[in-house]
């Protein structure tokens, strides 16, 4: 498995959870619907500033979605 797929695994879930569509989101953190679909698909890799974006939109912080990353992929090693 990729890091962009682990990151919209972890984005998609961390989203449902919050109650928060992809429209809200996105307006939240200033960006188009159609990109955070697609990082949660794992067709784009967020940048930084993105990833601080969206974890302040979703009340989490970075190193909390950094690190469901991580064991998502180290579960899939």
């Amino acid at each position: 498995m990729e890091i962009k797929q682990a990151f919209g695994i972890v984005l998609r879930d961390t989203r449902i959870k919050a109650g928060i569509s992809q429209e809200k989101l996105a307006f939240d953190c200033n960006l188009d619907r159609t990109f955070i679909s697609m990082l949660e698909r794992g067709k784009r890799r967020p940048t930084l500033d993105t990833i601080f974006k969206i974890s302040k939109s979703l009340d989490t912080t970075p190193s909390k979605i950094i690190a469901e990353v991580e064991t998502i992929l180290d579960n899939n090693k």
